[in-house]
């Protein structure tokens, strides 16, 4: 049997010894984001995606070996284990291997095929199944036993029927090639409840719909999932959908292959039939359509929880603002706009209420607010949140932008998912114990418009909207994906020491909750972080930890320019190695391309260091403390365009994307609805996934392909060349809810193909097929 680390390693593609080398860090405490900075001599540069796979199999493959080490332990003490069975077990490769071996061995209740066999009828079921020549009414009347309740011929041939369908229904190798066979041709089957079509009208794509099992896309799954555990759809798996009920379906053929079963009209072949449909209807069928149905929903989940991380990485890694003044607008009607004016730090300088809007309608009173806030604390970026009142609020941002003669600040719509959360967590309230909730909110908008990772990881990833099916998921797995893809984020870009919150550091390698609360007690009570070295004196926070973490923590005008950058501290007195060597100093070597580029590891043999590293350290020589995320710009929303009923058929509009799906990309143009794009609207050419051309984040030119306003639904394109027609016929689909039919899916997909060779001028018809999700996704965002 081949190890852990060998499987992990065919699995990826490298050499077992890099595998077994971050299996001892990850198990000696090492984080994935510091094995894969500071550790790539040791693992032979190994990155963070090849961790989270070895991190994630590792669990897995453990759990293996121990469930596998209970099944031998149990099977050896009921003395069935024989040298033969224990090899497969041992080459079992996987969970569901494992079970089907350990089936026969498996304590289970009482069965009706075990009362038979209790009752003698076993020598009975081998007779006839061993020999189809003997007559099983004759045969049977030998096992009659009133006492035992076989008080008949009828009754004991179908106790023997029970013995030989769980003896199939037990065997490993035939289940193996069932489910084979089932994922290869079977269907996915939905029929709407009996009395139900009312009630579930949202699910109506669904009502009568067949797929094959094999194709069907994880949002799709989960949307059907939901609809059968709301008692709306009954799902099954066909593995014949148009077969006939009198003729053996193929899994059925399957079985008696297996079993080399060749009947041709010998006296127990009727006998031999009955027990193959019996133990593929009543047994086999129903086992694997649960197992497969569990299957089909972890496929979906994994697929549901990968977008969500996707979406959120990009959200997180979308480009800051930097460090300006700025003053966050939290746009309100009746209770008025809340403004939050922080400093480039962060630092909340001043609050106010505003009222420009209906019914008070104080405009120009707010204007003169606003110009006298930006006038007094010069501020740089004016923040609007982009909910309710946000294009009316833009508007007066505007007024108030061209009323300044000097210093005009930059307005920029921002996302305000989450801002509620964030107000009213107990985050916010240790932060600003003092601080009306909804003006908290305003805080939230400046700071995520200056670094939206430093505030965004402040608020549960679950509350920002970016997620597909999030609450049909398990929530521990996404829980735990998300906390992976935060810390990735996070210790990407580096977190400054003397600015970060408590929530930011908790998210850095080596550090928890109770760490972080430490580092931020320690600077209040001491002052700023001199050097990476004084971490050492925060409470709790021990060697291994500070190991951890002090690469990803910066401190700019400290005592050492090293502690602003990305050179771990371990690695200082290497530097001052080169230094020497080079004949140099720090300051002059930092930034400085020409000297770096002096530096050659084959003059250093005296120097005890990789090429990897050394090749990491001069990289962040050259540009310490670079921030990975790119140039910050904003969408320009189009003046004029503010709700839906602003929209019209044609119109090329600018828009930030917002959330990205499997069938395609949601987009925000500033009417507080977001926009769907469908995959095959993204691009002329044929793509399989969204994110091979967008992610969240980005900002892109959209045409309106077709505007339903009394559903709230929008369908635009990204092909801006392609030609919107309007046919009557095309209204009746937006009525989709869910998902297109797959005969529609089938269709645009061809279509897509299509036109990767050829462009081919296409109706609104693809986009407007599926505008109904974004109905779906708005009140998930919300």
């Amino acid at each position: 049997m081949a190890t852990i680390a060998e499987l992990i390693a065919t699995e990826l593609n490298v050499k077992t010894t890099q595998i077994t080398s971050a299996i001892n860090l990850l198990d000696d405490g090492a984080t994935v984001p510091f094995i894969a900075r500071y550790r790539k001599e040791v693992t032979q540069g190994l990155d963070d995606n090849h961790l989270r796979h070895i991190d994630q199999r590792l669990s897995y493959l453990r759990e293996l070996e121990d469930r596998r080490k209970v099944i031998i332990t149990s099977i050896t003490q009921q003395d069935k284990l024989t040298p033969s069975l224990e090899k497969e077990l041992q080459a079992a490769d996987n969970k569901t291997r494992l079970e089907d071996l350990y089936l026969p061995f498996k304590p289970k209740r009482r069965t009706k095929g075990q009362i038979a066999i209790e009752s003698g009828l076993e020598p009975l079921a081998n007779n006839l199944y061993n020999n189809w020549t003997l007559t099983p009414e004759i045969e049977a009347t030998a096992f009659i036993n009133n006492d035992a309740g076989f008080s008949d011929e009828k009754a004991v041939l179908e106790g023997a029927i029970y013995i030989l369908i769980e003896r199939f229904a037990q065997d490993a190798n035939l289940l193996q090639k069932l489910r084979k066979h089932l994922l290869k041709q079977a269907h996915l089957s939905s029929v709407v409840a009996k009395g139900k079509q009312q009630e579930g009208a949202k699910y109506r794509d669904y009502f009568e719909h067949s797929e094959l099992l094999k194709n069907v896309p994880s949002h799709r799954a989960l949307a059907m999932l939901r609809g059968r555990n709301e008692k709306i759809l009954q799902l099954s798996i066909n593995v014949d959908p148009s077969q006939e009920d009198n003729h053996y379906s193929s899994a059925e053929q399957i079985i008696c292959e297996h079993y080399n079963l060749r009947l041709t009209g010998q006296a127990g072949a009727e006998f031999i039939t009955k027990v193959v449909r019996w133990a593929w209807k009543i047994k086999l069928s129903l086992s694997l359509e649960t197992e497969l149905l569990g299957n089909l929903r972890e496929q979906a989940e994994n697929g549901a929880i990968k977008v969500f991380a996707t979406n959120l990485s990009d959200l997180l890694m979308a480009a800051p603002a930097g460090a300006k003044t700025t003053l966050g607008l939290d746009p309100g009607m009746r209770t008025g706009c809340k403004l939050a004016i922080v400093d480039a730090t962060g630092k909340l300088l001043q609050t106010a209420t505003i009222f420009p809007h209906a019914p008070q309608n104080h405009w120009e009173k707010s204007v003169r607010t606003l110009v006298s806030l930006c006038q007094q604390h010069k501020v740089e970026l004016l923040a609007i949140g982009n909910g309710t009142g946000s294009r009316e609020s833009d508007k007066l941002a505007a007024e108030v932008i061209q009323a300044l003669e000097a210093n005009k600040p930059q307005k920029v719509m921002v996302s305000e998912a989450g801002a509620s959360v964030y107000s009213a967590s107990e985050f916010a309230a240790k932060e600003f114990p003092d601080l009306d909730v909804s003006i908290r909110g305003a805080v939230s908008i400046a700071r995520r418009l200056q670094d939206p990772l430093a505030e965004l990881v402040k608020i549960d990833p679950k509350a920002i909207g970016v997620g597909q099916y999030q609450h049909d998921v398990s929530q521990s797995q996404l829980s735990k994906t998300l906390d992976n893809v935060i810390e990735d984020c996070v210790n990407n870009v580096g977190v400054d020491l003397n600015s970060a919150s408590a929530a930011l550091l908790t998210r850095v390698s080596g550090l928890n909750k109770t760490m972080a609360d430490n580092v931020v007690a320690y600077r209040d009570a001491h002052g700023r972080f001199d050097d990476r070295k004084a971490l050492k004196k925060v409470a709790r926070l021990g060697p291994k930890a500070f190991e951890q973490a002090a690469g990803f923590l910066r401190i700019s005008g400290g005592k050492n320019p090293l502690d602003n950058s990305g050179v771990h501290p371990e690695s200082y007195p290497v530097i001052e190695k080169i230094i020497a060597h080079l004949n140099s100093n720090i300051s002059d070597l930092i930034g400085n391309s020409e000297q770096l580029s002096k530096i050659n590891i084959a003059d250093l043999k005296d120097i005890n260091i990789g090429e990897l590293t050394l090749k990491d350290i001069v990289s962040e020589l050259e540009k310490p403390g670079r921030d990975p995320r790119p140039v910050f710009k904003a969408a320009q929303f189009k003046e004029g365009v503010n709700t839906i009923n602003d929209l019209t058929v044609g119109m090329v509009l600018e828009g930030v994307i917002s959330n990205v799906a499997n069938f395609g990309a949601f987009v925000d143009l500033g009417v507080h609805q977001d926009g769907l794009v469908h995959i095959s609207s993204l691009t002329d050419k044929f793509v399989s996934d969204p994110r091979e051309i967008v992610k969240a984040g980005d900002i892109v030119k959209v045409k309106v392909m077709e505007v339903d306003a009394a559903r709230k639904r929008i369908s635009l394109s990204m092909r801006l060349d392609e030609t919107v027609t309007t046919k009557p016929e095309q209204k009746t689909s937006t009525n989709k809810p869910h998902d297109r039919s797959q005969n529609t899916v089938a269709k645009n997909t061809k279509s897509n193909q299509q036109r990767s060779a050829k462009p081919q001028p296409k109706t609104n018809d693809n986009a407007a097929m599926g505008n109904a999700f974004a109905d779906a996704f708005a009140k998930l965002k919300k």
